[in-house]
C-alpha cells in the first residue's frame, strides 16, 4: 500500500513584484501562509509522514520548514519539484517530476508515507499521471490560476496494491 501527499505550498505574497515568482528564492509566505502551512502541518501531521519532499523556492522551504518542525521529520531539497518554468512542455515538467514520485513511493515502502510540497503546476501534472481525467475536476473548484488546490492543501494518492490504480482525492484545504 503507497500513500502520497501532494500538498501545494502555502500562500505566498503576491504584492512582492521585486522576486521573480518561478526562480529562487521567490516570494516568501504571508502571516495567512504561515498560519495555513501550519494547519497542513496538522493534518500531516495526523496522516503519520514520514518524509517531506520539497521544492526549492522559498514559499515551499517555509512551508515545509513549519511542517517539519510539527511532526519532526526532515527535509529533502528536490530542484525537480520546482514550479513550471518558461518555455517548459508538459513532457519536459512530466519527465522531471515522475522519479521524484517514484523515489517517494519506493520510501513509502521502506516506511511511512510521504508528501510532496510543491507547486499548482507540478501538482496538476502528477494527477494527470496518476490517472486524474478530464471528468473528476469538474467535481472539484478551480482556484486561483486554473489550480487544482488552494495554497496549503493537499490531494492523496493512494494506490492499495502494485498495479492497481491511484486512487486520487483533495483531502486537505482550509479554503472548502
Amino acid at each position: 500500500m503507497i500513500t502520497i501527499f501532494l500538498a501545494r505550498h502555502a500562500t505566498p505574497d503576491w504584492s512582492r513584484k521585486d522576486l521573480a515568482y518561478h526562480i529562487p528564492p521567490g516570494p516568501p509566505l504571508t502571516a495567512q501562509g504561515i498560519a495555513e502551512a501550519m494547519a497542513l502541518g496538522e493534518f500531516l501531521r495526523q496522516a503519520d509522514v514520514r518524509q517531506l519532499y520539497v521544492s526549492p523556492l522559498e514559499r515551499c522551504l517555509q512551508t515545509a520548514s513549519i511542517i517539519a518542525g510539527l511532526i519532526g521529520v526532515p527535509c529533502t531539497i528536490f530542484p525537480e519539484l520546482i514550479e513550471v518554468q518558461p518555455g517548459e512542455t508538459s513532457d519536459d515538467l512530466e519527465a522531471r517530476l515522475w522519479p521524484v514520485f517514484e523515489q517517494a513511493c519506493l520510501s513509502t515502502v521502506q516506511g511511512g508515507t510521504a508528501a510532496l510540497i510543491t507547486h499548482g503546476s507540478p501538482i496538476a501534472t502528477l494527477l494527470s499521471l496518476l490517472g486524474l481525467d478530464q471528468v473528476t475536476p469538474q467535481k472539484h473548484p478551480i482556484y486561483d490560476n486554473q489550480n487544482l488546490l488552494p495554497p496549503g492543501s493537499a490531494w492523496q494518492a493512494h494506490q492499495a496494491s502494485p498495479g492497481s490504480p491511484w486512487e486520487l482525492d483533495l483531502v486537505f484545504s482550509l479554503h472548502q
